[in-house]
């Protein structure tokens, strides 16, 4: 078995999964809404840091993912603060 390398990236990416899954059971679990600014901006930077620890660990298909979720959660943020 090789060990993931714990490089400050990688622990990033951890962190940003960590985030995104945290803010979907918030809101499913009802406690935060979609609707409210602080659950698309968790998923902006969640995704922000799984795609920064992607520059070590290469993948082209979960780059593509994270692209989209960073701009899917930018578009819920400006709406979520244009009210």
């Amino acid at each position: 078995m090789t060990a993931i390398p714990l490089d400050p990236l990688t622990i990033a990416g951890f962190v940003g999964a960590a985030v995104v899954i945290v803010a979907y059971f918030a809101n499913q679990m009802r406690w935060l809404s979609a609707e409210d600014w602080r659950f698309p901006l968790s998923n902006l930077v969640g995704a922000a840091l799984i795609l920064a620890s992607l520059t070590t660990q290469w993948n082209f298909p979960s780059v593509v993912i994270e692209v989209f979720w960073i701009a899917i959660s930018l578009l819920g943020l400006v709406r979520a603060i244009s009210g």
